[in-house]
């Protein structure tokens, strides 16, 4: 197996400058690194005050530093941008995941749209990029701006509605204490799937163009399925809510991503889509759960849990790119990848005495569509 990449490699800082492995996750470092510190402390923000205007102004922000990335010149103002992207991102997400819980009221499926709708664009995220990129180069990124501002149009029309400002704005004092403890192992255990999403999203283009012999086309082809199961695993786990506890689904989620990153790591040829495509509903189904269950464990400080279970222990997993990456550089990228397949383990073990939150009373929850506990006051008039 080849241990250097070959010339399919992205060009990320100039176009005469093809990266490593550790180098091309640096960039994914960048980009992690400041929305994953940034996002708790928005998140903290958002508790003390309702900052609606965060999510088409995070958007702009978001789209501007990828915009310049393909035009920065060098492989530092490159970073640069992708922090400034990151940033961006931080801004809109605890903010944005506060809204989402407000406009679904009782239940999980509107979260799960929610995370539908950024599944899905990360889905389409490498045609658009290889469509922009490889029709007129670097110097077309600038293009990629355009879907930031289409969302950020979408998000004032939305806050300028009739009614919706007064109801985003409204605030009231929190519905009960926090459980920091429940809540702590929860962030663990998405932290364990963090690590296994960023490493398959950052080397599975690679990977698959290795392990299949198809070339640049069948990478791109397997991020689409790693992206796409993931905006499908969203709205699953949303269903399979309103019959199971929402704690019961990710267990078995995590065990069932146990399996199947082990046969996206180690098996050849075609099979490997669909052990990514089960890899990646197996790591989604429980993606917008664990945003409400960390809501649900601090509702006292529900911007803080959203900055964290949205942020922090998502983006950690970037943060460890840069290690599979020289690990990669000096073996090969199956022997860097192959550390992944226990993390789900890992995960279902943080889980698997953790409960349900607790409805007033101190009983457990029950299932989404059997009378989950209603949203907290403090997100509604």
């Amino acid at each position: 197996m080849n241990r250097r990449p070959g010339p399919a490699v992205t060009r990320a800082c100039c176009p005469a400058c093809a990266l490593g492995y550790a180098a091309a996750s640096g960039v994914v470092l960048a980009a992690a690194l400041l929305s994953s510190v940034a996002q708790p402390l928005f998140g903290a923000l958002t508790d003390r005050r309702p900052v609606p205007w965060l999510l088409p102004a995070g958007t702009l922000l978001a789209g501007l530093g990828i915009a310049l990335s393909g035009t920065a010149g060098s492989y530092a103002l490159t970073l640069l941008c992708v922090a400034v992207s990151g940033t961006g991102v931080a801004a809109c997400h605890p903010e944005s995941a506060r809204v989402a819980r407000l406009a679904g009221g009782d239940g999980h499926r509107a979260m799960a749209w929610f995370s539908f709708g950024g599944n899905a664009g990360f889905a389409l995220a490498p045609f658009l990029v290889a469509a922009v990129v490889g029709t007129g180069g670097l110097d077309r990124t600038p293009l990629l701006a355009l879907p930031a501002r289409a969302g950020a149009a979408l998000s004032l029309a939305v806050l300028r509605a009739p009614g919706q400002r007064r109801r985003l704005l409204a605030r009231e004092p929190a519905a009960g204490p926090d459980d920091r403890a429940s809540f702590l192992r929860l962030s663990l255990a998405v932290v364990c799937r963090s690590v296994v999403f960023t490493g398959l999203s950052s080397f599975l283009s690679l990977y698959a163009a290795q392990r299949t012999g198809g070339g640049p086309a069948a990478g791109t082809a397997a991020l689409f399925v790693l992206y796409l199961g993931g905006a499908a695993g969203s709205v699953l786990g949303g269903r399979l809510a309103g019959r199971w506890h929402r704690v019961t689904v990710c267990r078995g989620a995590y065990l069932l991503s146990a399996v199947a990153v082990a046969g996206a790591v180690f098996v050849p040829g075609p099979a490997l889509y669909l052990c990514v495509a089960l890899t990646s509903a197996g790591l989604y189904v429980p993606f917008s759960l664990q945003v409400t269950l960390g809501q649900d464990y601090m509702p006292a400080h529900v911007g803080t849990a959203n900055g964290i279970t949205l942020g922090l222990t998502v983006s950690a997993g970037g943060l460890l790119s840069p290690v599979i990456g020289r690990v990669a550089d000096a073996t090969s990228l199956r022997t860097a990848l192959a550390p992944l397949v226990p993390m789900p383990v890992l995960s279902w073990l943080l889980l698997r005495t953790l409960t349900e939150p607790a409805v007033p009373g101190g009983r457990p929850g029950p299932p989404a569509g059997g009378g989950q506990r209603a949203v907290p006051k403090s997100w509604v008039q």
